[in-house]
């Protein structure tokens, strides 16, 4: 009988070493797997609460930041969304009134809000021309919000007090530089529409008027019925009725087209500064890295807002210019404000 004891227990035998090798490759394969496997399924459940924050969105109340005091026309704004807002989302909208430092206050506390969808702030015009005047921000204004959506604009109005002897644009700049330095114009913030259009106006026109700074429109404009300042250049539909009563004057419009809430009054283009156009603009914002879902939400109900009848009607009927459209639109929107005002300043000196 032959013996069996050099033959193979394998038809077709591995040397060792390739045998360690097949061994190895195996194990790399499935380490590979594995760890494909699990990458997955950590950034699934990275991204889960994300997803599921958007789907749920609101499941408690929102906070509408308005860095305005109550009466002026960032609060009348930042109330009718507020109210649209709680009816369609089904959860209250609380309006934080944040007043101070050219809107500063109520900014810096949007900047370090959660980036939830939860806090939400009505921005408007001095948002883009703060970064101008205030050298050190306490925010990064191009870097730390995202516009949901440009909600509209305001043509201004310029309006003097009744016992100030003039009774047109040239009048009123006859004046102005025969007592230079001796007229003032109230402002709500630094910054802001009203801010600006007195600083484009002393620019087209060559004069020194002095701006006083209020810490909203509202004190501005009660100093001015008072007589304590000569002119404001207020939003029209808070200061129309007052002229239309004679507690106060208006002159012109500061848009480049007549308004249809007094039709007879000229534009500061027409009446004696071509090309003079500023308006108050009122955007809603959110802490940047705020999920697009939920920016985008916002978007279609400030959006509907917008677009309801009775809304568009009351709206209209103050003088609001109402615009809408998507969040990138609001984002350049924004940008081009903060480009245009620096190279006005720089032209003015």
């Amino acid at each position: 009988m032959k013996s069996r004891k050099n033959a193979s227990p394998h038809p077709n035998p591995l040397p060792a070493d390739a045998e360690r090798g097949s061994i190895f490759v195996s194990t790399w394969k499935m380490a590979i797997v594995s760890l494909a496997f699990f990458s997955v399924a950590a950034v699934a459940l990275a991204l889960h609460p994300l997803l599921a924050t958007a789907q749920q969105f609101p499941s408690r109340p929102l906070r509408l930041i308005c860095p305005s005091p109550p009466g002026g026309s960032v609060d009348i704004l930042s109330r009718t969304v507020g109210q649209y807002l709680a009816a369609s989302l089904g959860v209250p909208v609380i309006v934080d009134n944040r007043v101070g430092a050219s809107a500063m206050i109520g900014t810096e506390l949007l900047a370090k809000s959660p980036p939830d969808g939860y806090t939400i702030m009505m921005g408007y015009s001095a948002h883009a021309t703060n970064p101008i005047f205030m050298k050190k921000l306490p925010y990064d204004t191009l870097n730390d919000f995202s516009g949901v959506v440009h909600v509209g604009d305001i043509p201004l109005l310029l309006v003097v007090h009744p016992s100030v002897a003039a009774h047109s644009v040239r009048e009123l700049i006859a004046l102005a530089k025969a007592r230079p330095g001796q007229l003032q114009f109230a402002a709500g913030a630094t910054g802001g529409g009203p801010s600006m259009a007195g600083l484009l106006l002393n620019q087209m026109a060559g004069l020194d008027v002095v701006q006083v700074s209020y810490k909203g429109n509202a004190p501005a404009l009660t100093d001015l019925l008072g007589g304590q300042v000569t002119m404001m250049f207020d939003t029209i539909n808070t200061s129309i009725g007052f002229a239309k009563a004679g507690r106060l004057r208006a002159l012109a419009v500061t848009s480049l087209k007549r308004s249809a809430l007094a039709p007879e009054l000229p534009t500061m283009s027409e009446a004696a500064l071509p090309g003079f156009d500023v308006r108050a603009w009122y955007a809603v914002l959110v802490p940047a890295r705020t999920p697009r879902d939920i920016v985008k939400k916002l978007n279609v109900e400030i959006n509907k807002a917008l677009n309801d009848p009775a809304i568009r009607a009351r709206l209209s009927g103050d003088g609001v210019e109402l615009v809408g459209g998507t969040p990138e639109a609001a984002d350049a929107f924004i940008r081009a404000e903060m480009a245009r005002w620096p190279k006005i300043i720089k032209a003015g000196g």
